[in-house]
């Protein structure tokens, strides 16, 4: 969602990780990346790759937003520190959210097209949801670990959206 905020206001591209594990799960599945692993563990097994494509990409010196899932905060750290002024990152994630809330929230507004969970069933949608409150608390803990943007969306979704769409198009050297 933010990433195509700012390619609308910015014009600037995005690339999904989803995309690319999807390539992965469905086009090589002999690397052992697939969509049914937990977000860390693809982050770990695609690390390499994605360091390796951010570093050709900011070779082009073509600015560019990367969205997902499948991203370590020590490896934004990394890129961020081995390109001053050229990198920024942030992370979302919903860590102090009540789940059957979020589940609500998903049911009310997930979209009908393109968003996979709404073809899951509740027990999945909820199983979801409690996997992902973990998954962001451990992203919160580690972020704090490495010095590098969190925002929480567990209450005012939408707000906290522009706040992390404002921190991500501020220069690199106004908010470091």
């Amino acid at each position: 969602m933010i990433a195509r905020k700012i390619l609308k206001k910015t014009g600037i591209p995005y690339l999904s990780l989803d995309w690319i594990v999807m390539g992965f799960t469905n086009g090589m599945p002999q690397c052992g990346i697939h969509d049914k692993l937990f977000p860390d563990e693809i982050a770990q097994r695609m690390r390499e790759f994605f360091e390796a494509m951010c570093n050709s990409m900011l070779w082009t010196e073509v600015d560019h937003v990367i969205e997902g899932e499948a991203i370590l905060p020590e490896s934004a750290r990394s890129l961020q520190d081995r390109n001053p002024g050229k990198v920024k990152a942030c992370f979302l994630g919903y860590a102090d959210i009540d789940v059957d809330e979020k589940v609500r929230e998903v049911n009310a507004h997930g979209e009908p097209t393109g968003d996979w969970l709404m073809n899951e069933s509740q027990e999945g949608i909820h199983r979801h949801i409690e996997n992902m409150v973990g998954y962001s608390r451990k992203v919160r803990q580690q972020c704090a670990n490495c010095n590098v943007s969190y925002f929480d969306t567990s209450s005012d979704f939408l707000k906290t959206l522009d706040q992390a769409t404002q921190y991500l198009l501020t220069s690199p050297h106004e908010s470091s």
